[in-house]
């Protein structure tokens, strides 16, 4: 280097650090904005679907079925499992409609995690760190990717339980996810704050917003290479843009009364403590935003930390989950976007069997075996990775910490997960932290 380190500005520090790619990044994205960019390595996905399943899915009533159920010997299963399509893939008798599509799944049985308190593991899943605020995993993949359709964000969050979870952090605001409706909210009258509004036409709204920009164009003119003040920027004039698509993409008015029933939207599921948030608007709003060109859609539904009342709770989530989920994948398929699109199944840890003896009906947290699965963008179709102990509780074969998904996640998005970084506070800051990750190479097709 040529100037001593305390004259560096942030654009040269990030050439000169993270092996030059949070500036490789920074100047492809021509201060802070969400073009979309080449992946530097073959991709095999171009977007992703997550399907946040907040609270702790119980593995072992869903997907991990162990031969054992019933005994009382042993903590069990409240369902019945049967094998699936060509691949014989076990699939919980809960979940009939997903089910269908086990030939399409990767079943990921020996998922770990570093803690089994909620809000911890919930942000490690998001960020990869469970106690600092890192960039949300979308906020990544906008970050490397950006979007392909400028009119809209590159992340969006449904029903989002805490901003942590979608926030770019450390990256420039363009990159932080945009969240429609709340936790438990009915998502019919869900819609994306300070974009709506006709008290002025649009060219008066223009105007207001060039001046407003002159002024934090003149401001950042004095405070030198400020990415963050860019990317504040950036999102004033993509929010203007939204208002001409995000609207209709979030009116289901036009879909026929078919797609409404297959994915279930507005269905009542009042069966024990699920809050249904209408999963299913959920999923279709997925869809739309997916073929909108949105790289990263987060769907959450919130349900599923049921220490009492196990039978009752799990069934409900299942029925309100399974429909919705199946028309989605069947969406997907049908339309040819599923082959470059990945959908992500899981939450941020699992469960163990019901504790047997004396007709107990509750359950508690798991963070060292549970199951994710994974469909389309590149994952083995059909197939089950890793396994678990006779009782579910430990990993035997196949080990997949959340940093290894991540990591796996951003190979099938053409990114380098080892590269994809930036420097913050002098920090080194990417999705897979600073132990890394390793792709998990088995699940790739």
């Amino acid at each position: 280097m040529n100037a001593p380190m305390n004259l560096l500005s942030r654009r040269q520090m990030l050439h000169t650090a993270s092996c030059g790619f949070g500036y490789l990044g920074m100047s492809g994205i021509a201060g802070a904005t969400l073009d979309a960019r080449p992946p530097r390595v073959r991709a095999r996905a171009q977007r992703v679907i997550f399907l946040n399943m907040a609270g702790g899915p119980a593995q072992m009533d869903t997907f991990d079925f162990k031969p054992q159920v019933g005994q009382k010997s042993h903590a069990g299963s409240i369902a019945n499992f049967k094998q699936r399509g060509n691949s014989g893939l076990w699939v919980s008798d809960l979940l009939p409609n997903i089910a269908r599509h086990a030939d399409k799944l990767c079943v990921i049985k020996s998922m770990t995690a570093d803690t089994s308190i909620h809000a911890q593991s919930m942000l490690q899943l998001h960020t990869g760190d469970r106690l600092r605020p890192c960039p949300s995993m979308g906020s990544w993949v906008a970050y490397g990717l950006g979007t392909e359709n400028m009119n809209l964000p590159g992340f969006i969050s449904f029903n989002t339980a805490k901003p942590a979870e979608y926030s770019a952090a450390q990256l420039p605001s363009i990159f932080g996810g945009t969240p429609i409706g709340v936790n438990g909210e009915d998502m019919s009258k869900a819609t994306i704050s300070n974009i709506t509004g006709d008290h002025l036409p649009m060219n008066v709204k223009r105007r207001q917003l060039d001046l407003i920009q002159a002024m934090n164009r003149e401001h950042a003119g004095l405070r030198g290479d400020d990415v963050q003040l860019e990317g504040v920027i950036q999102t004033m004039e993509l929010g203007f843009r939204m208002q001409a698509e995000a609207p209709e993409l979030l009116d289901l008015s036009q879909e026929s009364k078919t797609t409404l029933e297959r994915y279930a939207v507005g269905k009542n599921y009042a069966a024990g403590t699920c809050k249904s948030s209408d999963f299913g608007r959920q999923c279709l709003l997925a869809r739309r935003f997916c073929e909108a060109g949105v790289r990263f859609i987060e769907i959450t539904h919130g349900s599923w930390n049921q220490h009492t009342d196990h039978r009752r709770d799990l069934t409900a989530n299942c029925a309100t989950t399974d429909a919705p989920i199946a028309a989605l994948l069947d969406d997907l398929d049908e339309r040819g976007l599923l082959e470059d699109t990945l959908v992500i199944w899981g939450g941020e840890f699992g469960r163990p069997g019901l504790e047997p003896g004396k007709d107990k009906d509750q359950t508690g947290h798991q963070h060292r075996a549970f199951t994710f699965w994974m469909a389309g963008g590149g994952v083995k179709a059909g197939h089950a990775h890793g396994e678990t102990s006779h009782d579910g509780s430990t990993v035997v074969d196949g080990a997949v910490h959340f940093r290894d998904l991540h990591a796996t996640i951003l190979k099938l998005l053409g990114l380098d997960h080892e590269n994809l970084a930036v420097v913050s506070g002098g920090r080194r800051i990417r999705l897979t932290g600073l132990q890394g990750g390793r792709v998990v190479q088995n699940i790739l097709a």
